[in-house]
Formats: structure tokens, C-alpha cells, sequence
């Protein structure tokens, strides 16, 4: 039976070409790297989500990115999960997150937003925090600028160097959630280290 079950993986982020490489956006960038890894095209558009349909290891799996701005992320993934009877159990959020340091990846089965306006609406829309969720860490800004700044920024020279470790290792993450469960997942990649400090 579980087979059948529709797996629904969304990264959020900004539309648009002036928020492409910022670090709000680093969870449209894992599900672009989870598009290519598994030949998934994300081009068709339903409920403000631009998303692809596809299989990863056997596994029936949707990708889509919400299209609406970050504080509006809620709305398009539950309709489109809605649409296609996708069970909230089987829904993974893959998100930036500034209170975790750049290069390291946390997995979490549920939780409050922690100021993250993407996961607010989640959590209004669906009305629980038993979302499960990729934290890609951003860090903070060591320059005084706000948070809102920071996130909306573009990412370094040296981290643009470095991103494509951390993708790979959410990408990872993911495929395993979907495969093995999320406990295993947790048990691999929740680890207190910094992914550039061990590739």
C-alpha cells in the first residue's frame, strides 16, 4: 500500500530572477538539484506552485516550488497537496534558516516557525506545526544588516563556491526521508557538524 502514496516535496523561496541566488532561496535551489539528480522537469503551474511529478527511487514523488513570496507559502502547498490527496505525513519542507550556521542541514518532524514567515503560513494554513522540514543553515549576518536584508541577500563569492556540498547533502537528506523515514534521516544527518568541515 505504501507504495501508492504521493510524496509532496516543496522548497520555498521568492519568484523571480532578482531573488534567484539570494538565501532566502535555498530551498527552490534543493528542489532544482533534486530535479536534475532525477531527470524530474518543475515546469507545470497549479495554485501558485510551479512543480514537477516524477519517481526517485521507485517512489512516487511531486516537487514543486510555491510561487506566491515567501509569506504566502502556505495556501499553494496545501492546495496542490489537496489536489493530489497528498497526506500531510507525507509532505517535506525544505527551508533557509538563519539560526543554524551555513554548511550544516537539519532535519525536524515538527516545530514552531522560529520567526521563519515561509513556516508561519505553513503552520496557520495547515493549522499544526507537524511539518516536516530540511533547515538549510544560512547563518547570520556578521555586518549589522536586518534579518530581512541578510535573507534577501545574494549569497558570497565564498559561499557560492561552497553551495554545491550543501545541496547535495539536502538532496540527500531528502531522498532518504522519503525512502528509509524520517528517524533514519535524522539519525544520518542531525550530526553537530558543519558539512564543508567533512567533505
Amino acid at each position: 500500500m505504501s507504495e501508492k502514496r504521493v510524496r509532496l516535496i516543496a522548497g520555498l523561496g521568492n519568484p523571480g530572477s532578482a531573488y534567484a541566488k539570494t538565501r532566502h532561496n535555498a530551498g527552490f535551489m534543493v528542489i532544482d538539484e533534486l530535479a536534475d539528480a532525477f531527470s524530474i522537469p518543475v515546469e507545470k503551474n497549479k495554485y501558485e506552485t510551479i512543480y514537477g511529478r516524477g519517481l526517485i527511487k521507485g517512489i512516487d514523488v511531486i516537487l514543486a516550488k510555491p510561487v506566491a513570496f515567501m509569506n504566502r507559502s502556505g495556501p499553494p502547498i496545501y492546495s496542490l497537496s489537496n489536489y493530489y490527496k497528498i497526506l500531510q505525513k507525507d509532505i517535506l519542507i525544505i527551508h533557509d534558516d538563519v539560526d543554524l550556521a551555513f554548511g550544516r542541514i537539519k532535519i525536524n518532524p515538527k516545530g514552531g516557525s522560529g520567526g521563519h514567515k515561509g513556516i508561519k503560513s505553513l503552520i496557520d494554513t495547515f493549522g499544526n506545526n507537524n511539518i516536516s522540514r530540511i533547515r538549510i543553515g544560512i547563518g547570520r549576518s556578521e555586518s549589522g544588516i536586518s534579518v530581512a536584508d541578510y535573507v534577501l541577500g545574494k549569497f558570497n563569492i565564498k559561499e557560492n563556491n561552497e553551495l554545491n556540498l550543501i545541496n547535495k547533502a539536502a538532496r540527500d537528506a531528502a531522498v532518504t526521508i522519503i525512502y528509509s523515514g524520517i528517524t533514519e534521516a535524522m539519525n544520518i544527518f542531525n550530526e553537530n557538524k558543519n558539512i564543508l568541515e567533512h567533505s
